[in-house]
């Protein structure tokens, strides 16, 4: 394996999973530190954080932990102000938390429920961007990947209001930081999941597994690997795009709401 990352830092939210498996911070977080990243993980569940950790230290690697509210401001600075005196820099920001929305619309949809999520899927990445990007700046480099949807460009289904405007919120606060920090040394991309087979969504895919061209579902390495791309030198010359990792899927988008709904 290569080493893309030897003597550099990487800070993942959502470093855990949800439940037995492999979630897609789990792998990132794992697949960066395989590359040599010293990992700075945090999950709100600090039992999953510390089963990320376990796994990376078992193999050699170097990881911190902790447990954090990504849409609580206080506990966010003080996470990137922990890894800084931790390992002195960040190199590689990957914003992964996210939840899923109810599949409510605008008229169902509760304004608590709204803000909720719209706080944990978009203004966490705001949050630890803000904190984050000055010490990027004074290096004069760093990676930025965050996680969004294919709902984000496409319905699926009906969909869920809070959840697809979320991850559409994603893609242009993305480009934005992308635009801004270009001429100081930092990037800023997004990885578009599709169907991928993870704790957190197994039960809701699972039968949806051939309706991507490549007639199956993705799993969490496959997100990690678009990750690691993106964030290390080999796409030095690449910001502000956005990479779908779906077998497909986008390029078809032939679902039916009968055709989800029957599933």
């Amino acid at each position: 394996m290569t080493r893309r990352f030897d003597g550099k830092v990487a800070l993942v939210t959502g470093c855990g999973s949800v439940g037995p498996g492999l979630g897609n911070g789990k792998a990132i977080a794992a697949l960066l530190a395989r590359e040599g990243a010293k990992v700075f993980g945090c999950d709100i569940n600090l039992k999953a954080a510390q089963d990320t950790q376990g796994m990376i230290r078992k193999e050699g690697g170097q990881c911190e932990v902790s447990a954090v509210d990504v849409a609580d401001p206080t506990q966010v600075q003080a996470l990137v102000e922990s890894c800084i005196r931790q390992y002195g820099r960040i190199d590689v920001l990957v914003n992964n938390v996210g939840v899923g929305g109810s599949g409510a619309g605008p008229v169902e949809c509760s304004i608590e429920e709204w803000r909720r999520e719209m706080d944990i899927n978009i203004t966490s990445m705001f949050l630890t961007c803000k904190y984050t990007l000055p010490h990027m700046e004074r290096q004069g480099s760093g990676s930025i990947v965050n996680i969004s949807s294919g709902s984000a460009i496409r319905a699926v289904s009906v969909g869920s209001i809070t959840y697809d405007t979320s991850k559409a919120a994603v893609l242009g606060f993305s480009r934005a930081v992308a635009v801004r920090y270009a001429s100081r040394g930092i990037r800023s991309n997004v990885v578009m999941p599709g169907l991928i087979n993870t704790p957190a969504a197994e039960q809701i895919i699972g039968k949806m597994a051939k309706e991507p061209p490549m007639k199956k579902l993705g799993d969490g390495w496959d997100i990690a690997e678009a990750v690691a791309y993106l964030a290390s030198d080999a796409a030095k010359y690449v910001t502000g795009v956005e990479l779908s990792v779906d077998g497909g899927l986008m390029a078809k988008m032939a679902i039916s709401d009968e055709q989800y709904q029957d599933r």
